[in-house]
């Protein structure tokens, strides 16, 4: 069966059954209910993997600990930022902790590392962050599902369309981290730029933890295009924001950034450099929304800073399963029952104020905002929402079927419409 017909026969709830030889509904447990918690505190996006940790727990402390009747036991393994040592520490989380569900994991190549293991062995696995497109396309897998979750190709195109139509951009040039995500957040603002008319220029991958973009940068102040879209996350999105105001590039070329490029856990590390970044994401944390503003200042409370995307996601994410564990009265050992309704909830008093729930493919559909780095009164900068696309689909304004057709997202299949 090709990848194709697998994601043809696999239905929200036809495809369990390709796990039923091992998953078998267990009689429900009196324990605790043990969640295992992957996350990068070491390496590139240690800060935010750290972030994944207080937004995950925070929700768990607001509720006491408790699901479905149930004691909630949270494990948090370091998955270093290394899809090795993500399937080492999943083996280690499933086989000898013997936790119900996994959660987590931020980086791209980890988590398919993570989601390759889930398929064999059946155990739930739920990824508020990793954004793999194909995780709910062309290579769904039945017990993986994007809790809270988005597609990396989901959010740039809002952003695309705002910056050939409403700010002029013609000519742009995309510099991105080389690896899954970077190759799909490219892809996504790219198909769509060229097909509305614009000219991706040139496109540059950098390596994971580059400490110098000088010769980047040289080449896009020769080109001189009307833009730069720049999908970087962690200390090399602290870096190149720095390097590109350094470079003396602020303010005579636009900026434009993926959502991670002006996360919260990077531009609280910034000062003016990252003031009047556009970007475009789900969650804006300076939105005047009151259960986002509820969100904001519970969580600023928490930690003493504001939430990151990853803080948000991860709350979100315990909120979408406790949902989902109360609704089966807390029994998780039923894995088909509690993925099925893991898929069926919605949420609406998510921190975003409005209903979210999951396409047939198992992806969130959300208002997305265009925002703008914006500096507030006490010095600290947040994302501000200044246009919203409602109601916006992993494949955005394309047929499903349709788009499955064309190659995923890579360095040699970006989508680009030839002029």
């Amino acid at each position: 069966m090709d990848r194709r017909n697998f994601l043809a026969s696999s239905t929200a709830l036809s495809g369990l059954a390709v796990f039923g030889s091992f998953q078998k509904a267990l009689a429900q447990g009196t324990g605790p209910i043990k969640i295992g918690l992957l996350t990068p505190l070491t390496g590139v996006v240690a800060s935010g993997g750290k972030e994944i940790v207080e937004g995950f727990n925070l929700y768990w402390d607001q509720v006491g600990k408790k699901a479905g009747g149930r004691e909630v036991q949270i494990f948090i393994e370091d998955d270093g930022s290394n899809p090795d040592i993500a399937l080492q520490k999943a083996r280690k989380l499933t086989e000898q902790t013997k936790v119900d569900f996994l959660v987590g994991d931020l980086l791209a190549n980890t988590g398919l590392a993570v989601a390759e293991y889930a398929k064999t062995t059946g155990i739930p696995y739920f990824i508020p962050v990793i954004a793999a497109d194909d995780l709910t396309q062309r290579a769904r897998i039945p017990n993986v599902l994007r809790v809270a979750g988005y597609t990396a190709s989901q959010m740039p195109r809002p952003l695309a369309d705002y910056a050939y139509k409403k700010l002029g951009f013609r000519n742009i040039i995309t510099i991105s981290q080389d690896y899954t995500f970077g190759h799909e957040q490219c892809g996504g603002f790219s198909q769509v730029f060229t097909e509305l008319g614009g000219k991706i220029v040139a496109q540059y991958w950098n390596p994971l933890n580059t400490q110098d973009f000088s010769p980047y940068l040289a080449q896009i102040q020769a080109a001189k295009p009307d833009a730069v879209f720049a999908m970087e996350t962690g200390a090399d999105a602290s870096r190149f924001i720095q390097q590109w105001s350094n470079f003396g590039l602020k303010g005579k070329i636009a900026l434009l950034g993926a959502q991670n490029a002006t996360d919260q856990s990077v531009i609280r590390t910034l000062g003016d450099e990252a003031a009047g970044i556009i970007s475009s994401a789900h969650f804006a944390e300076g939105n005047d929304s009151p259960a986002t503003k509820k969100f904001v200042d519970e969580y600023n409370a928490a930690y003493k800073h504001l939430p990151s995307i990853y803080g948000f996601s991860h709350y979100s994410a315990a909120l979408w399963l406790a949902q989902a564990i109360n609704a089966v009265n807390g029994n998780v050992e039923d894995r088909p029952k509690f993925l099925a309704a893991v898929r069926e909830v919605v949420l609406t008093t998510s921190p975003l104020g409005r209903p979210v729930h999951l396409d047939k493919y198992g992806n969130p559909i959300y208002d997305v905002f265009i925002r703008d780095v914006v500096k507030r009164p006490d010095g600290k900068y947040w994302n501000v929402p200044v246009a919203t696309y409602p109601e916006v689909s992993q494949f955005w304004t394309y047929d499903p079927e349709e788009y499955m057709k064309q190659p995923p997202y890579s360095r040699n299949f970006q989508g680009i419409k030839k002029s």
